[in-house]
C-alpha cells in the first residue's frame, strides 16, 4: 500500500524537477561517428529501422552539420541531414532542425538537444530533451557493456524519463554509405 504511494512521490518530484544538461561539452571531441542504441519513439521515425547512426561534422564555428542514416523497415538506405546549433557557452545544449537550409529562420522549426550525460572519453552520451519527449542512448560502438547501458539509462530515469516504450534499434553490422545513397 505504501510502496505504491512512494512511487507516485517519486515520479511527482522527479516529474518537477527540470532537466539538467552538462556544465560543458567540448565540441570538437564530440564529432564523429556515433551508433544509436536506444531511443524513445518519435513519431516522424521508423521504429523497425536498423544500425542508425549519426554523424557530426563543423559546418563552420558556430554550427553542426548532422548527418543521420539507416536501414528503413523495407532495408533502403534512408538519411537525413540538419544543423546543430549551441544556444550558450557550455555548448551542452543545442538546438537542432532538419528543415531545408532555405527555411530554417522559421521561428520555432527546430527542437532541442541536450548532452545529459557524457563520459570523460566521450564514448557514450544520453541525450534528451528538456520536456522529456526525445532521449537517445548513443555510443561510439554498436555494443555497450549492459552494465554501462544501465548506468546512462538510470541517469534517464532519476531526471524523470519514461523508459516504457524505450525502442532498441538492431546493428548488423551494415552501414550506410555514399554510394548506397547515390544509386
Amino acid at each position: 500500500m505504501f510502496g505504491g504511494w512512494i512511487d507516485r512521490k517519486e515520479n511527482f518530484m522527479t516529474d518537477t524537477a527540470a532537466v539538467t544538461a552538462i556544465t560543458s561539452l567540448n565540441l570538437s571531441r564530440y564529432l564523429g561517428k556515433w551508433y544509436e542504441l536506444c531511443r524513445l519513439p518519435i513519431k516522424y521515425e521508423d521504429e523497425t529501422a536498423t544500425d542508425i547512426t549519426a554523424n557530426y561534422s563543423l559546418n563552420d564555428s558556430v554550427t553542426v552539420r548532422v548527418d543521420n542514416r539507416c536501414f528503413d523497415k523495407h532495408g533502403k538506405p534512408f538519411r537525413a541531414i540538419g544543423e546543430a546549433t549551441p544556444v550558450d557557452d557550455a555548448r551542452s545544449r543545442l538546438k537542432v532542425t532538419f528543415l531545408p537550409k532555405y527555411i530554417r529562420w522559421i521561428p520555432f522549426t527546430s527542437g532541442d538537444y541536450w548532452v545529459l550525460k557524457l563520459d570523460p572519453e566521450y564514448k557514450v552520451s544520453l541525450v534528451g530533451s528538456p520536456d522529456r519527449q526525445y532521449l537517445w542512448l548513443l555510443a561510439r560502438s554498436p555494443d555497450l557493456a549492459q552494465d554501462t547501458r544501465e548506468r546512462y539509462l538510470a541517469e534517464a530515469k532519476r531526471q524523470g524519463f519514461d523508459l516504457t516504450n524505450l525502442i532498441v534499434p538492431r546493428h548488423t553490422g551494415r552501414e550506410v554509405s555514399n554510394d548506397m545513397l547515390a544509386g
